[in-house]
This record gives C-alpha cells, structure tokens and sequence, in this order.
C-alpha cells in the first residue's frame, strides 16, 4: 500500500510540474511573440544629425544591428540599402552600428553616401535595450526588427538576410503591399 501511495504521489508530482512548465512557457511564447512597441531612442548619425524613432510615427521602419567586422552584417547591408532606395521613403532604414566609433564606420563606407540612415550606437545602450526586450539573449548582431507604421514591432530577426529577395519577401510579409 504504501508504494502504492509513493508511486501516486510521484505521478500526481509529475502532472503538477508538467501543468507548470506547460504554462510557464505558454505565457513566455506570448510574450515575446506579441507585438509591441519599439522603445524610443535618439542616436547621432554619420551625417552628423540625430535621429529619434518616435518622430518615425506615421512611417514604416526597418533597424538593423549591425558592426563593420560582422561579416553576414557586411552581406546584407547592401540589401537594406537597396531597400532604402526601392522605397522612396515608403520604409526609412535604419542601419544602427554597434559600438564601433564615427571615423571607423565613416572610413567602412568611404566615399559612398548611403540612402538609409546611418546610425551610431558607440556605448551599446540601444542595442542592449532592445536584445533584452527582444529576445536576443546572446546580443547577436545583424539584429533586425520591422516597426510598422505606430510604432510596433511586427517582426524580428537574428542573423543576416540570405538575399535581397528574401528582405524583400519578409517585408511584405510584414508591411503587406505598400511596398514596392
């Protein structure tokens, strides 16, 4: 009787830690997975004016971590460029460097004046909010997240886009058709 009782008790255990888990991840997978909106950040940019996301409101924007000695960062960075370009102002690109100084990105691009806009994260604060707000625990970088129109995230990324396609294709997933 009283294995009885242990092999009872250890089953009820059992369904009671599983009904736990069970819910401890259902309320985290809902979390992270729906939207929210993107926290505000003023950064200066290589042209030498700050940008602020909250006066973005009203336009689709699209932010990518990234750092000139990322290699997939360097991959792609022409693809949101392209973007940048395509859209005529329809999505603002926001290419944010991580934690590299001004001369550095600015001899990264040269003689070359980027469409999108270039941002500056040197001491790391806004990339660091937003992977501990968007679930990049490791602060992987690229890093891209898709803000519609009032200020949500819709969409995040970690790791680079394997073509200028498939950005594309995740747009339009995300922003529907007023993109080009």
């Amino acid at each position: 009787m009283a294995s009885r009782m242990s092999k009872k008790t250890w089953l009820i255990r059992v369904i009671l830690i599983s009904a736990v888990i069970a819910l401890v991840g259902t309320t985290l997978s809902c979390s992270s997975s729906s939207p929210s909106e993107a926290p505000d950040f003023t950064l200066p940019t290589l042209t030498g004016a700050n940008i602020t996301l909250s006066e973005l409101e009203g336009t689709q924007v699209v932010l990518n971590f990234w750092a000139t000695w990322c290699g997939p960062c360097r991959g792609e960075l022409p693809y949101f460029e392209s973007v940048a370009q395509q859209s005529a102002g329809v999505i603002k690109v926001i290419a944010i460097n991580v934690g590299e100084s001004a001369s550095t990105v600015q001899n990264f691009f040269g003689d070359y004046e980027p469409t999108m806009i270039v941002a500056l994260d040197s001491n790391r604060e806004t990339f660091v909010n937003y992977c501990q707000n968007y679930g990049n625990l490791r602060g992987a970088i690229p890093f891209t997240l898709f803000v519609d129109s009032a200020g949500v995230i819709q969409y995040k990324k970690i790791g680079a886009f394997t073509s200028e396609a498939a950005l594309w294709d995740t747009l339009h997933s995300v922003f529907g058709t007023t993109v080009p």
